[in-house]
Formats: structure tokens, C-alpha cells, sequence
């Protein structure tokens, strides 16, 4: 009887690794954005809702990819990372917060148009990664889990498709400014070497930062334990190898199976106006950064396409790859999405939870003076 089920067991893993797999080419065949991620999450969402109780998916799959993600970011955090920003520091943090407190106001809208509660809309507008936003909402109680995938998804559609449509268009002077003193991308930053001592002490560290994240309860702490693991390693001096790619993918597609699994389409009231309104907040999100961008140019004296590329809620290296592309200043350009997205991993999960502490106790309160 042991045996069979273990067979079973086995069999709805290997269902879940397939299927995933067939998303993920799929996806890439396409050229889609994050094809490892995106493209098993949504290929074993299908599939497990097509066909209940054939898919399994271990957690302990998921924790691995969550590290691996957790140490290439770390990566990024280098002593010329920190010094680039510095210099900036002061706008970063002011155009990070606007951009936020814009994201607020958005997640309002699409929170008393769509019906969703204004925290899963709240989540779902975050202009963070996807992979640390959609970890942070599983690990966060009463969020529609459903409703901030689908949300931060069509917000990251939006800015690879409409972002480079802009800044390649007739309305952006495009610059030769240096792109030699820029921060390197998490990729760029470090070594190639393949050390064997070097790997080892970085697994290590980056494992018992994870432990020791939950233990102390950090937010999203088998992300952000092998973080900051990571990054005060960079610091003293010790630097990191860069993942190969395959690597990379393997840890998306790990996460991707778990978050596929989790969601369940089924619960989810107004689909079509759900998607339509998650649409309109995204166009919303791409005009408020387009305003933003042009406060950055009045008050730094940067191009156009420099400060729109700084500000708009897409990753780092895609950012970077179209500043290159175009000879925008990339050391600007990267050390405005590497602010934003550590401000994010540190500051916002602590808020968000503060926020939806005292919105539970005021809640029970009303509720006690009902009774």
C-alpha cells in the first residue's frame, strides 16, 4: 500500500515537472518575459485545474529556487553598487516613494472597481519583482493570491511591451552618454570563476541565511536571509560566482510549479472585469512613471529616456539592456532599479504587514462595537 502511494506520489511530481517544462519551452518559444517563471506557473495552473488531484509539488522544491533567486540578487549589492547610489540617493528615495504612493492610489481604483480588497490589490500594484511580490502574498495572510498574480503579470507584460515602444520613439532624444562607469547587472557583478571553496562557502551561507531568516521571522525570509548572506560577503571582499543560466531558470521554474498549484481560477468572481481593470492600472502605472520621469529630468538634467527607464516598474536588466541600447546613461538607469527593488525587498513587506495589522484591529474593533 506504502509502495503505491509513493508510486502515486511520484507520478503527480513527475506530472507537474513535465507540464511545467512544456510551459517554460512554450513561453520561450514565444519570446515572452520571464518564460521560466510565467511559463510554468501558468501551464501547471491549467493543468491542475483540468485535472484536480494529479499534480504535486514539494515545498521543499520551492524553498531551493527561493535561494538560489535570493543569492543572485544578493550579487548586485557590491561596494560600487552602493557608491553609484549614494550619489543619487536623496532622488532615489524621493522617486521611489512617489512612485509607491502612486501605486497606492492605483490599487484604490482597481480595489473599488474590481471589488478585490484593497491589500491583494495593494500587492498586486507593488512595482517589485515578481517572483519577492507574489512570495510575500503567499506568506501573508487573507490575500487573494490569484488576484495579485494575474495583476502583477499584465503590470509586467505592459512595461516590456510599452516601454521600449516609447523610448525608441520619436518622442525621446536618444543620448551617447558613458555606459562604461555603470553598475553591472546581478549577472555582470560577479566573477566567473568557478572555485569549488568559493561555491561552497556561498551555498552555506546562503542556507543558513534562510534558516536563520525564519528563525528570527524575517519577511520573505528564504529570499531575503541568502540576500543580505550574499551581499555581506560581497562586502568583506569575497565575490560570488555567477549562476549559469540553466541554473537561474531551474529556480523560477521551482517557484513558478508552487505558485501554479496554489491558484484556483475557479474562486475568482468577474474574471473579465478583473483582467480588464488589472489592464487600465497598468496603462495607469506606465503614464505615472512617463510624469515622473519628466519631475527627474527637471530636477537632475537628465535625458528623457534616462529617467523614464530609471523609474518604470520593469527589472534591472531589461532596463539596463534597453539604456545600452540606446546610449542612455545606464550607471543612472541601474542604480535607480537597484534602489527601488532593495527598498522594496526591505522596507515594503514590514509595512505592508504593519498596515494590514491595524486594519485587522480596527476591523474587530467596529465589529466589538456592533456586538
Amino acid at each position: 500500500m506504502m509502495k503505491l502511494v509513493g508510486r502515486s506520489r511520484y507520478a503527480r511530481i513527475i506530472a507537474s515537472l513535465v507540464t511545467a517544462l512544456i510551459g517554460g519551452i512554450l513561453f520561450k518559444l514565444l519570446h515572452l518575459p520571464v518564460p521560466w517563471l510565467l511559463g510554468p506557473m501558468l501551464a501547471v495552473l491549467v493543468g491542475s485545474n483540468l485535472m484536480e488531484d494529479r499534480y504535486e509539488w514539494p515545498q521543499q522544491f520551492r524553498s531551493i529556487g527561493m535561494v538560489i533567486v535570493g543569492y543572485t540578487i544578493g550579487l548586485s549589492m557590491t561596494l560600487t553598487a552602493l557608491r553609484q547610489m549614494s550619489h543619487q540617493l536623496p532622488y532615489m528615495l524621493l522617486m521611489t516613494v512617489l512612485l509607491l504612493l502612486l501605486c497606492s492610489g492605483i490599487a484604490y481604483i482597481n480595489s473599488r472597481l474590481s471589488g478585490i480588497d484593497y491589500n491583494s490589490a495593494l500587492l498586486g500594484s507593488i512595482p517589485g519583482g515578481l517572483t519577492q511580490v507574489i512570495s510575500l502574498a503567499e506568506e501573508t495572510e487573507g490575500i487573494n493570491l490569484l488576484a495579485v498574480m494575474i495583476t502583477q503579470v499584465i503590470r509586467l507584460i505592459m512595461i516590456i511591451v510599452i516601454i521600449p515602444l516609447l523610448v525608441f520613439s520619436p518622442f525621446f532624444a536618444h543620448g551617447h552618454g558613458d555606459t562604461t562607469a555603470a553598475i553591472p547587472s546581478t549577472i555582470a557583478t560577479a566573477t566567473h570563476s568557478s572555485n569549488p571553496l568559493i561555491m561552497l562557502l556561498f551555498a552555506v551561507v546562503c542556507i543558513a541565511g534562510a534558516f536563520l531568516g525564519k528563525r528570527i521571522h524575517l519577511p520573505t525570509p528564504l529570499l531575503l536571509g541568502p540576500v543580505i548572506a550574499t551581499a555581506t560577503l560581497q562586502l568583506l571582499g569575497i565575490t560570488g560566482m555567477a549562476l549559469p543560466g540553466w541554473i537561474i531558470n531551474t529556480a523560477q521554474l521551482l517557484i513558478g510549479v508552487n505558485v501554479g498549484l496554489m491558484l484556483k481560477p475557479g474562486r475568482m468572481e468577474h474574471k473579465f472585469r478583473t483582467i480588464s481593470i488589472a489592464i487600465g492600472c497598468g496603462l495607469l502605472l506606465v503614464v505615472g512613471a512617463w510624469g515622473l520621469s519628466l519631475l527627474l529630468v527637471y530636477v537632475q538634467s537628465v535625458s528623457g529616456a534616462t529617467a523614464l527607464l530609471s523609474l518604470a516598474p520593469g527589472g534591472m536588466d531589461q532596463m539596463g539592456i534597453i539604456a545600452h541600447e540606446i546610449g542612455a546613461d545606464l550607471a543612472i538607469v541601474a542604480g535607480y532599479q537597484l534602489f527601488r527593488t532593495f527598498f522594496i525587498m526591505f522596507a515594503i513587506p514590514p509595512l505592508v504587514r504593519l498596515l494590514f495589522r491595524i486594519q485587522k484591529k480596527k476591523k474587530t474593533i467596529k465589529q466589538g462595537e456592533i456586538v
